[in-house]
């Protein structure tokens, strides 16, 4: 069977040029679709939910995302659609920035960076990640890619999930034991998808909870954490933070966590390295192929 592919830009055009049986042609979702009848339809990257509107002129059909994030689709999505998220594009480097960030923190980059810039040879101690208590907020894909890359850092690692369960790997606690936790660990790391359920997880309770110094670093969503709750903590010189996303996002200007010396802040770049654009390209040939030949789809998150 013949099916037709929309994607986003010249480099997926070209990925999917050539297979046999699949008709590519480019839609940015901006203006009218290049034909009514696509049977796949790529969006462009961070593209956000309320994106999906333009759908609306074409016949229901699979969506296939390049993130893995999904928050407020469900919503915006019109009927009759398929959507598949872009898990096992992101994870890896999603976890590596996240082992920066935490690395970049506890070892006082930041500082040192900024003494180099003055052509200041500052030392001191710094913090380390051996011999830290680190939690894991988030046992999927990212949560799983993170926790095996702090394997040799000689940590302990707490692993939490929204309920409590065993596993081969011992304890994963859920949130209700959070009150509990907290204040033992060193770094905790937001890896949770964003839910009515997850949405200011982290708020001035949680924050309280955790002992004085410890690094909150989060490669979820920003809306995960109260932002004024965090500000006013590291203000006051209590907690750090390392922040890939925050809320607002992108942070103004004159956001006070610009102004933090104890904030490491990245613009939403966890998934997007040199690794994303060949996966990306594989997921949306082998979803092209899937459809092609009639097979299921990978990575569906939303159905009709």
């Amino acid at each position: 069977m013949a099916i037709v592919v929309s994607v986003p830009s010249d480099e997926l055009l070209e990925a999917v040029s050539g297979l046999p049986g699949i008709t590519p042609v480019r839609w940015t979702l901006e203006g009218p679709p290049p034909r009514p009848d696509l049977d796949l339809v790529v969006p462009p990257y961070m593209s956000k939910a309320a994106g999906l509107g333009p759908l609306n002129q074409v016949a229901p059909c699979a969506v296939q995302s390049q993130s893995i994030g999904y928050d407020g689709v469900a919503e915006a999505l019109p009927g009759g659609f398929t959507y598949c998220n872009a898990a096992g594009v992101h994870e890896a480097s999603t976890a590596e920035l996240t082992l920066g960030l935490i690395i970049a923190a506890q070892r006082d980059l930041a500082r040192f960076v900024r003494s180099a810039e003055r052509g200041e040879w500052a030392g001191g101690t710094t913090r380390a990640l051996a011999d830290s208590t680190v939690m894991v907020i988030g046992q999927g894909g990212v949560g799983r890619a993170i926790m095996a890359r702090l394997a040799p850092f000689e940590i302990t690692l707490v692993r939490v999930a929204s309920t409590r369960r065993t596993d081969a790997g011992g304890v994963v606690h859920g949130i209700a034991d959070l009150p509990g936790l907290l204040p033992e660990v060193d770094v905790v790391v937001l890896a949770v998808p964003l839910t009515p359920a997850t949405t200011k997880l982290v708020d001035a309770g949680f924050l309280a909870a955790l002992k004085d110094g410890s690094l909150l670093v989060n490669v979820a969503r920003g809306a995960v954490v109260d932002t004024d709750a965090l500000v006013a903590e590291v203000s006051r010189k209590r907690l750090r933070a390392a922040l890939d996303v925050t809320d607002p996002e992108p942070l103004p200007a004159d956001h006070p966590l610009w102004s933090l010396d104890d904030v490491v802040i990245t613009p939403h770049i966890g998934g997007n390295s040199a690794a994303m654009a060949p996966r990306v390209a594989a997921l949306v040939r082998s979803q092209a192929e899937a459809l092609r030949d009639g097979k299921p789809l990978r990575n569906v998150v939303i159905q009709p």
